[in-house]
């Protein structure tokens, strides 16, 4: 039987590359830490871009991306409508704690 906790977005996700899989598997064990701290970040400063809580949290942005997917997978943060560019000059969903 498939234990459905111990995939997406309960855990870290990837396609069909081993090193998307080893990546995955390396940032398994601090995932839900991190989701813990992004939506700390969105409970003490508001909406926040994935970038904008990367910042605030001093945590690489590529570690923190990922973790608003899952969020939102989960239905615990919803995006605000609302756009910002990110560090590349892209425009960013600005991301809020789901109601």
């Amino acid at each position: 039987m498939i234990d459905l906790f111990t995939y997406y977005p309960q855990a870290p996700g990837f396609k069909a590359r081993e090193t998307a899989q080893a990546a995955a598997e390396s940032i398994r064990p601090k995932a839900k830490r991190l989701q813990a701290l992004c939506l700390d970040a969105l409970r003490t400063h508001g909406p926040l871009t994935a970038d904008e809580c990367a910042e605030r949290l001093q945590i690489d942005k590529l570690s923190i991306r990922p973790r608003f997917s899952e969020l939102a997978a989960m239905w615990k943060v919803t995006d605000s409508g609302q756009r910002r560019e990110n560090s590349s000059g892209k425009r960013a969903i600005v991301w809020s704690l789901a109601r």
